[in-house]
């Protein structure tokens, strides 16, 4: 991080001055991220404090979220507690993403794989089947009662890392 060294030592050699608070500031900015995990520290705080604004602030559907898996379904691909990235998008899904979708009845989203789509030739909905990568049988099971397939609004974002 010698840049911010040398952005520093640049406005000094200038004589321009800048607030002494500025200048400590960005000093204790530098000395922090010579060493590279607090560099991902840092970045990681960001990104969570950004996510954090956008939703004390209102904005539903920002563009990209966070999620955290809870559990083993997705493994090995996707590890119990590993972050991932969220993208919410009116595309339309294909078979083989990884979307984060809500089920009638349950308090938390579930990230899954789609397995099938198709669409009804005369209503136009798009039907959607998912499946745990670890997990043995489709997720029929989780959908509430008497649901055979996900609709396009219970579909949240798709999983992009």
């Amino acid at each position: 991080m010698g840049w911010i060294r040398n952005t520093v030592d640049s406005v000094k050699s200038r004589r321009i001055r800048p607030l002494p608070q500025l200048v400590n500031l960005v000093k204790l900015l530098a000395s922090y991220l010579d060493d590279p995990q607090n560099v991902l520290s840092f970045l990681s705080s960001v990104i969570i404090l950004s996510e954090g604004l956008a939703c004390l602030a209102g904005a539903d559907s920002p563009g990209s979220l966070l999620g955290v898996a809870i559990s083993e379904s997705m493994e090995p691909g996707i590890k119990r507690g590993d972050l991932m990235f969220l993208k919410i998008s009116k595309d339309p899904i294909h078979a083989g993403e990884i979307i984060l979708f809500n089920v009638d009845g349950l308090d938390v989203p579930i990230s899954h794989r789609v397995t099938t789509v198709h669409g009804h030739r005369n209503t136009g909905k798009v039907y959607i089947l998912t499946k745990g990568d670890n997990n043995h049988l489709d997720d029929r099971i989780l959908y509430a009662r008497g649901q055979r397939w996900l609709l396009r609004p219970h579909v949240i974002a798709r999983v992009i890392g």
